[in-house]
């Protein structure tokens, strides 16, 4: 689900959207930051990838492969391929957005202050009040929490007000094919791998384009490619984006209703939300253990197995529930959590235990819960 824009994906990893990473084959959105960009996490989720050819490819050649691919594989003929992509425009602005040097990894003390504030929690209630209706009609129809969806909105878009001003084909098209090198032997492989998912992303648009009847070359979105309120990647839009208004269209640009759908469908079917489940509970550590840190945030350790390591659930929650610890940086010292496998579910919008509780916080303080202090 980028910053400065950026987002979920790119983000973290990437984009925001994601580092966080490793770059995993189907990122979830990639965010516009409705303000500071995304810092990057310490742990990062690293799948297998298989291996990469890293020979340089001429831009021609590069180009005229992209053209005869994504006509076999999307069945779009190769003349309106061709006939898009001269009217793409390389972006100077793209590749230095993307070729800023990573922020200082930011504590939880400093990273929520710049997601919840009362201004987006007094946003967010608005919203929320503006669209109850239909935010509640997809809650029951999905189990996903009306709040939780503007909370996403909130902190990709500021509910709508910053969806992104770059041409969505042009820095696809940047990304593509001049993906930003450092020179640096040991990130050329990251480097290449980048590219290539911006290359299928920008194959994706025109798949995207071609099955929703858009122009592609009057989108707007993040300096990464993400589109509409919710910052989907063409890929997620393609695989979740759903007609939540019954006209035969998925449109997350003009239609709330497809907005609201889709953010829940992303979070059912990528994330495997849990209808009434937790998200996350505060935990305390037992004097004198050390923090468990797992590899990635799946949450697959039974509550049993935590205690073990010292971890105790401040409120109730369900005796057969997995979890994974969560540990942050707060202002008053380290803080502890339990992320069930909701909590995983909104990892999977943007790969970043941080983005995840600010998210679930966020959503919390819109429905009028305390939440703890920073």
């Amino acid at each position: 689900m980028m910053k400065p824009a950026l987002t979920s994906l790119i983000a973290l990893g990437l984009l925001g959207c994601t580092p966080k990473e490793a770059l995993a084959p189907n990122p979830p959105a990639a965010a516009v930051a409705p303000s500071p960009a995304r810092p990057a996490e310490t742990a990062v989720e690293a799948p297998a990838l298989p291996p990469v050819d890293l020979t340089p490819v001429p831009f021609e050649t590069a180009r005229a492969n992209f053209v005869r691919d994504t006509s076999a594989q999307y069945g779009i003929p190769a003349a309106q391929i061709e006939a898009t992509l001269a009217k793409a425009s390389f972006l100077d602005s793209v590749v230095a957005a993307m070729s800023r040097p990573a922020e200082r990894v930011k504590p939880w003390s400093e990273y929520r202050p710049m997601f919840i504030t009362q201004a987006r929690i007094d946003g967010g209630r608005a919203f929320l009040a503006r669209h109850r209706a239909a935010l509640e009609k997809v809650q029951a129809d999905t189990g996903v929490p009306a709040e939780l969806i503007v909370a996403i909105i909130g902190v990709e878009t500021s509910y709508g007000g910053n969806t992104g001003r770059y041409s969505v084909l042009d820095a696809l098209y940047t990304l593509a094919f001049r993906y930003p090198r450092s020179g640096d032997p040991a990130k050329l492989e990251r480097e290449v791998r980048r590219e290539l998912f911006f290359r299928d992303e920008l194959a994706q648009l025109f798949a995207l384009g071609r099955e929703e009847n858009l122009d592609i070359t009057a989108l707007k979105g993040s300096y990464a490619g993400a589109m509409g309120m919710g910052q989907f990647m063409p890929s997620s839009y393609r695989q979740f984006a759903v007609d939540g208004d019954g006209d035969g269209r998925r449109d997350l640009f003009a239609s709330l209703d497809d907005v609201f759908a889709s953010i829940a469908n992303y979070f059912v079917k990528k994330g495997g939300w849990v209808r009434g489940g937790p998200v996350a509970v505060p935990a305390t550590l037992e004097a004198g253990r050390e923090p468990f840190d797992p590899v990635d945030w799946t949450p697959e350790h039974s509550l049993a197995d935590l205690a073990a390591r010292g971890y105790a659930p401040q409120q109730p929650v369900p005796a057969d529930a997995t979890a994974t610890p969560v540990s942050l940086a707060g202002s008053a010292g380290p803080q502890y959590w339990l992320g069930f496998r909701n909590y995983y579910a909104i990892t999977r919008y943007n790969i970043s235990k941080m983005y995840a509780m600010a998210v679930f916080q966020l959503s919390q303080a819109i429905a009028g819960r305390e939440i703890p202090p920073a």
